[in-house]
């Protein structure tokens, strides 16, 4: 085999298991994580009452404003995109300019974030808490 074939060869090896890798770890078609379907994405009791819990790897933050009562917010900051990262007092906070978010309605309680965080729909049956 020549060398420039052998180049070629391994190149396009190379270029098929990039491919392959930055598939598994790819975005949806909406710029969301991709993440499997479905699935359980917390269980009721590892959300607080008056807190929540900050699902990184699926850009989603779960908060318990109310005993019994679930919300799902996008963990995106509207300000300048930062992930959120705590939860406290009742308040989602940013970590980058100190924005917060209220837990109930992920409205913005201080800025500079200029609009609240968005929604996301999850469903809640028996202890499982899910996509929506």
């Amino acid at each position: 085999m020549s060398g420039v074939a052998r180049r070629t060869v391994v190149a396009a090896a190379g270029g098929a298991g990039l491919a392959a890798a930055l598939a598994a770890c790819g975005s949806g078609a909406d710029g969301k994580n991709a993440a499997p379907e479905g699935g359980v994405l917390a269980r009721t009791g590892d959300i607080p009452v008056g807190g929540g819990k900050i699902l990184a790897d699926r850009g989603l933050v779960i908060t318990q404003p109310k005993a019994g009562e679930f919300k799902a917010f996008s963990s995106k900051c509207t300000h300048q995109g930062c992930a959120v990262s705590s939860i406290a007092d009742g308040v989602i906070v940013c970590p980058c300019h100190q924005s917060q978010f209220d837990i109930s309605d992920g409205s913005v309680k201080s800025g500079p974030a200029p609009a609240p965080l968005p929604p996301e729909p999850i469903q809640v049956v028996g202890e499982e808490i899910s996509p929506g």
